[in-house]
């Protein structure tokens, strides 16, 4: 996925409101940028981080900019906007990127099973067998170790008692955790911060739920899928 027209430079001065975050350009010029994440955010907001924004020329919008990326202080890039996770994994699916996924002849984005009460990301098909994946985004680190969630989430938790019940009647499912940040080498499940999730978790694995990881290459110019990382649940 690139980045057209190319990504404004800036430095972070403050994320508040869960949904906005003041920048300061490299032109000297402060603005209000849009901030498409409705997580804690946990080291990817710190002041001084250099980000990066897209511009809008939509007259519509409230907020001409988008925070799209991070740079930590450490060099490592982070993925702010969490819409982009899906729009990542379609790519890769197009472009059999995911090993998991090379089999595939088509897929759908946001289906919903026969008799299900959710919509999930994608329904990937090999001739008539399907298999429904759902994909999170997974930007909070600590040391090498990407983390999901990054705060208490019923949704996500719903999703996952879903897949298992898909799976238990023998339906292939899928939770795909999309790390947008370049410094995660493993992922696995934030128990500390969300128990009724990893509960959930628990129970689709237990029901054959598979859960997998694929890391992003991350610069100023795109983000593209580049590899599966270790998942432990």
């Amino acid at each position: 996925m690139f980045f057209s027209p190319s990504l404004l430079r800036g430095t972070l001065i403050k994320r508040y409101k869960r949904f906005l975050a003041d920048v300061e350009l490299e032109d000297g010029s402060i603005v209000t940028a849009h901030c498409p994440n409705t997580g804690a955010m946990t080291g990817c907001a710190e002041p001084g981080y250099t980000v990066y924004l897209s511009e809008s020329d939509n007259p519509k919008r409230k907020l001409k900019y988008t925070w799209e990326l991070a740079q930590t202080f450490e060099g490592d890039f982070i993925g702010i906007n969490t819409h982009n996770a899906n729009k990542l994994v379609a790519e890769a699916l197009n472009n059999k990127v995911l090993s998991a996924f090379s089999d595939i002849n088509h897929w759908k984005a946001e289906v919903t099973p026969p008799g299900g009460n959710s919509r999930f990301d994608f329904a990937c098909g090999q001739d008539d067998a399907l298999e429904y994946v759902e994909v999170k985004s997974v930007t909070l680190a600590r040391g090498n170790q990407g983390y999901f969630p990054d705060a208490v989430t019923a949704r996500g938790a719903k999703h996952c008692l879903e897949l298992a019940e898909l799976s238990q009647q023998g339906i292939s499912t899928c939770l795909l955790f999309c790390v947008q940040h370049t410094g995660v080498h493993s992922v696995q499940v934030a128990r500390d911060i969300d128990p009724v999730y990893a509960d959930a978790v628990n129970t689709a694995v237990a029901s054959g739920v598979k859960f997998l990881a694929a890391s992003c290459s991350i610069d100023e110019q795109k983000i593209v899928i580049n590899q599966t990382l270790p998942v432990n649940v």
